[in-house]
């Protein structure tokens, strides 16, 4: 898989908090693009949020040549998988398959890990969602097949006023 050369990968660092809320922010605002002017509206993650993560080691950036975060990848390691809370590239250094190589920055570290799939939550009909995922090899996940741990999440989306009915859980085996 051939990605853009002049990024690296590597563990958030404190100092990238911010950029990190920036990317978060300027990557909502794509969703008012398809009526999802709540998503677009939304603040970004909180910086005590942001700093927690960064601290567990659970948020990997892109960081284009000129050392810019072009984006980033923000995920929640579990006892058989990791769990992709987010992803976001900016708008300025999309089509460069920054996002796929960010998910194969996490796929690298499962497969350290000795776990065995990757696990996320998007929209289903969004274009660069769920139809993008399946593209890098992701399937969707059965509203049976959803374990506790899932369903919680899914709970959790609800409380807090995603349109569950619009989404869909997919894995991607790490082999």
């Amino acid at each position: 898989m051939q990605f853009a050369p002049a990024v690296t990968f590597r563990f958030a660092a404190s100092h990238d908090a911010s950029a990190i809320r920036t990317i978060e922010f300027e990557a909502a605002q794509r969703f008012a693009s398809v009526g999802m002017v709540g998503i677009a509206d939304a603040p970004p993650m909180e910086l005590a949020l942001v700093g927690r993560k960064i601290a567990a080691g659970e948020i990997i950036v892109a960081v284009a040549a000129e050392a810019t975060c072009a984006g980033f990848i923000m995920f929640e390691p579990q006892p058989t998988r990791i769990y992709i809370q987010e992803l976001d590239v900016l708008t300025s250094y999309a089509g460069q398959r920054i996002g796929a190589a960010l998910i194969e920055q996490v796929a690298q570290l499962a497969r350290k890990r000795q776990l065995t799939q990757l696990i996320l939550s998007t929209y289903r009909d969004v274009p660069w969602n769920a139809p993008y995922y399946r593209r890098l090899g992701f399937r969707d996940i059965g509203a049976t097949e959803l374990d506790a741990a899932l369903i919680a999440r899914r709970n959790a989306h609800i409380a807090r006023g995603l349109d569950e009915s619009r989404r869909v859980f997919m894995r991607r085996e790490v082999e």
